[in-house]
């Protein structure tokens, strides 16, 4: 019985490791200065939304297993990188096609939210930020979101 203690504590460990190593890597490129400005806003977005995610986590979800928390900040870092790719896609094409691609993500983080925050300052705070790229909900089931960019998102490209 001790073993198979030991063995989830490792586990536990090793599963935090992914959102821990994505937090440090958005961390360095947001305090990075030689970084291009868009880059690090990027970053920092990823910072703030796992920030959020782990305070959110401890609020209104302690039981939950870091397993939950890794799967929520790989597929947030996957869903930024998503769109960011969408939007490299699209450059140089139609105004409204890359205003339907910003939208169609927009609108699955929205309306995909993880918590239920009443705190809409807080959670919409780069939603509703026109002058940030990452017009994304903080308030986001990042797994349910990427599917639904998935599922979506390739008729848009």
């Amino acid at each position: 019985m001790s073993m198979a203690a030991l063995l989830f504590m490792i586990a536990g460990v090793e599963a935090q490791e992914v959102y821990n190593e994505i937090k440090a890597k958005a961390k360095a490129t947001a305090e990075d200065v030689k970084a291009d400005v868009v880059v690090r806003q990027i970053s920092q977005f990823k910072v703030d939304a796992l920030e959020y995610l782990m305070l959110k986590m401890r609020e209104q979800m302690p039981d939950s297993t870091t397993a939950f928390l890794d799967i929520q900040a790989y597929s947030m870092d996957s869903f930024v990188n998503h769109f960011i790719s969408s939007i490299l896609d699209n450059k140089g094409k139609a105004e409204e096609l890359q205003v339907e691609t910003l939208k169609l993500y927009m609108d699955a983080s929205y309306s995909n939210p993880l918590f239920n925050d009443t705190d809409i300052e807080l959670s919409q705070s780069y939603y509703s930020n026109e002058s940030c790229l990452t017009r994304f909900s903080l308030d986001t089931d990042w797994r349910k979101a990427l599917l639904a960019i998935e599922r979506q998102g390739s008729s848009y490209q």
